[in-house]
């Protein structure tokens, strides 16, 4: 069932890298909208909440009281290299973290801001999080592209030639 976590993030984690891959450097910062953020302000909070998460995961409190976690999203000025900084520590560390997990410690308790739950449910919570914001990421970029698009899931229109091969379904390499 680990495997099962494992193989989700890594597939997110790919569709995040083709997404940042197609944004061009100058809109990294933009925010469309008064209260909105930008992808590297989404960046920025996915790695902190995935350092945060798993460092240390099975043994201390998931909110670490050395993160800020609204600074994650105040206004700053990344570049390119800042922001793909930012999101490789973050999966960086959540791997080299579920690494060490095995079956067994899915029914393990671990804390979030002192709240008992499960490896299972925070795995659940953390996955289903950090999917949240990579959507955002995917939509931002879009919205941001200037060349065509290349299409990270299904195409429109392009449902029956992919059902022939559906190679998203298929384990991360």
């Amino acid at each position: 069932m680990l495997n099962d976590f494992i193989d989700e993030y890594a597939k997110y984690k790919i569709i995040g890298d083709k997404a940042l891959k197609q944004v061009p450097d100058s809109v990294l910062n933009q925010v469309i909208a008064t209260d909105n953020n930008s992808i590297a302000i989404l960046v920025r909070h996915i790695s902190g909440n995935l350092i945060s998460r798993f460092t240390d995961f099975l043994t201390t409190d998931g909110e670490k009281p050395w993160r800020n976690r609204d600074s994650e999203f105040e206004d700053a000025d990344y570049n390119r290299e800042s922001v793909q900084k930012m999101w490789t520590a973050g999966w960086d560390l959540l791997e080299s973290e579920l690494a060490k997990l095995s079956d067994e410690d899915l029914s393990k308790t671990v804390f979030i801001r002192g709240h008992a739950m499960t490896v299972h449910a925070a795995l659940s919570r953390s996955l289903a999080h950090t999917a949240h914001h990579i959507g955002q990421i995917v939509l931002l970029a879009r919205i941001h592209s200037e060349s065509p698009w290349q299409w990270i899931s299904i195409p429109k229109g392009g449902s029956a030639t992919y059902n022939k091969n559906p190679t998203m379904e298929k384990k991360p390499e």
